[in-house]
């Protein structure tokens, strides 16, 4: 490691910055943000770093390079586009022993500066010493989506509450408690933004330690997705990682799967046609029962967990409990295979208005609203309606949807093995059996299937 990573503290510092282009404006940024006082020399400077400089309370002087101007300063940059005045610079900064930054060139540099993950007074640098900063920039740009942006709110708040912790906890007993500050129901709260809230479960824990917590879980209610791992958000992908315990059904792709973390416990709960695992009852009361054993428990779902999910149910059971929960959404299955398949839901030439409907049959019946379903310019999305396929097509031209309407079914939508049968009303049905169609399977019905072939960019992409 021929670099030591350091943390400067550069508050209302003079920081000496040679150059006034657009690479000494981005180390103007990251000066002004740590609260430096910008001294800037070239012979012209942009707009935005002329206001850098003004809002930091340093100075612009339009002059050449001088040894003179390193009087006084603690530190300096030399960002010109002329590697003989960089040297120069450099040269004379070591000389005095300041410590000097010159862009582009490691050998001229007493320090080089990270790529920065910052969140609020939390800030984690990467750097190669100048070796390969695009390498370093990739490796910030992987670590920011395993962040949690609330991070500096918790932070924060650990500040305010240090001296209480301090009074009130002996030494020995500090480190456990931040533990689980910093891993539990408060964590949580605060980076989803109940700061407030966090705050005081911090102190009810504090009034009543005895040198360990009370032993009470969380629940993450996540949506996965309708399979593909990279339509994940930022949020469930931490959370997926946090858990002790997860909890899935079969619409959860195995590729999802993958980035649950490795040692967590897996619980399958899913949902066939007349099968289910695991009654919802059960599964409601599993979730509370693993919480209560002080366990980061993950209700991890196919699509959108309070889109046809019954993440609803589960959660309205959770809270009764009192266990502290999450509820990530996630890409609804109609958005996402509608997406990959070149369907868009609504058209300005085809369809205003968009309705998701479950298809399921409760007791051989299918019991909707036909005459408001076969209105013109919409789309219609079924879930889970390849079981009651026919009866949905013959309702609908009985009910004045013309036959020849273009309709589609998404088969295991936005994952290697998506396949779409398109058709009409008429056909559809028909298509379906000699396919040989598999749930999951979503029905698309509207104008806006006649796009598909047009607009398809899956094909392309795997």
């Amino acid at each position: 490691m021929r670099y030591l990573p350091l943390a400067f503290d550069l508050k209302e510092r003079p920081c000496l910055l040679v150059g006034g282009g657009g690479i000494a404006t981005r180390k103007a940024r990251l000066l002004h943000k740590a609260g430096a006082r910008l001294l800037v020399l070239a012979p012209e400077i942009s707009d935005e770093l002329r206001q850098l400089v003004s809002d930091s309370g340093g100075e612009y002087f339009a002059a050449r390079y001088r040894v003179d101007f390193l009087d006084g300063v603690d530190l300096v940059i030399a960002a010109t586009a002329d590697e003989s005045v960089n040297a120069a610079v450099s040269a004379d900064a070591r000389a005095r022993h300041l410590p000097v930054n010159a862009v582009d060139a490691p050998d001229l540099c007493t320090f080089t500066f990270p790529s920065v993950v910052e969140r609020g007074p939390m800030a984690i640098g990467i750097s190669s010493g100048g070796a390969a900063p695009v390498l370093a920039r990739r490796i910030r740009a992987q670590l920011e989506t395993l962040l949690s942006p609330g991070i500096g709110a918790l932070a924060e708040m650990a500040a305010r509450i240090r001296a209480r912790v301090k009074a009130a906890l002996p030494e020995r007993e500090r480190k456990d408690f931040w533990d689980w500050v910093f891993a539990g129901p408060v964590a949580s709260q605060v980076e989803a933004g109940g700061i407030e809230a966090g705050e005081q479960t911090l102190l009810a824990q504090l009034a009543q330690w005895r040198g360990r917590p009370a032993t009470r879980g969380e629940v993450y209610l996540v949506g996965g997705g309708p399979g593909d791992p990279d339509l994940l958000t930022f949020r469930a992908l931490r959370l997926m990682q946090q858990a002790d315990v997860v909890l899935y059904d079969r619409l959860v792709s195995p590729q999802v799967m993958e980035l649950v973390r490795r040692d967590a416990e897996r619980i399958y709960v899913g949902k066939k046609k007349e099968f289910h695992s695991v009654p919802q009852d059960d599964i409601n009361q599993l979730l509370v029962d693993l919480a209560r054993e002080g366990k980061k428990v993950l209700r991890l779902k196919g699509g959108d967990p309070f889109i046809f999910g019954r993440g609803g149910e589960e959660i309205d059971r959770i809270a009764a409990a009192g266990i502290p929960f999450q509820v990530v959404p996630g890409i609804t299955a109609a958005s996402g295979c509608a997406s990959y398949a070149g369907i868009p839901l609504t058209h300005r030439d085809y369809s205003q208005s968009v309705r998701f409907i479950t298809g399921h049959l409760k007791q051989g019946e299918l019991k909707l609203p036909w005459r408001e379903l076969a209105a013109s310019g919409q789309t219609l999305v079924f879930y889970m309606g390849l079981t009651g396929l026919e009866t949905i097509c013959r309702q609908l031209i009985a009910h004045g949807l013309p036959a020849d309407t273009p309709a589609a079914l998404v088969e295991k939508g936005t994952t290697p093995e998506q396949r779409v049968v398109t058709g009409d009303l008429t056909s559809l049905p028909q298509r379906a059996v000699s396919e040989a169609v598999e749930a999951p399977a979503l029905t698309i019905i509207g104008g806006v299937v006649s796009l598909h072939d047009k607009l398809a960019w899956y094909r392309t992409r795997h």
